[in-house]
């Protein structure tokens, strides 16, 4: 009997990279006037959202511990 695998991963650029490739084009073919930060947003975006997260979470955690004192 033959075993069939299969190694798809589903990967692609997804959305974010999607909309940093439109952006780049645009702003390459000058379209659009964004500043450049703003044209690589899509990249850095979802680390900074994560990171804003950790900071709050760790304000909380720290809030928590003084009043449990």
């Amino acid at each position: 009997m033959s075993e069939k695998t299969s190694n798809a991963s589903g990967g692609g650029i997804g959305l974010l990279g999607a909309l940093f490739l439109v952006l780049t084009t645009l702003k390459l073919l000058g379209k659009i006037t964004m500043s450049w930060l703003w044209v690589t947003a899509p990249l850095w975006g979802g680390l900074a959202l994560a990171a804003a997260i950790l900071v709050v979470l760790a304000i909380v955690v720290g809030i928590m511990a003084l009043v449990d004192r």
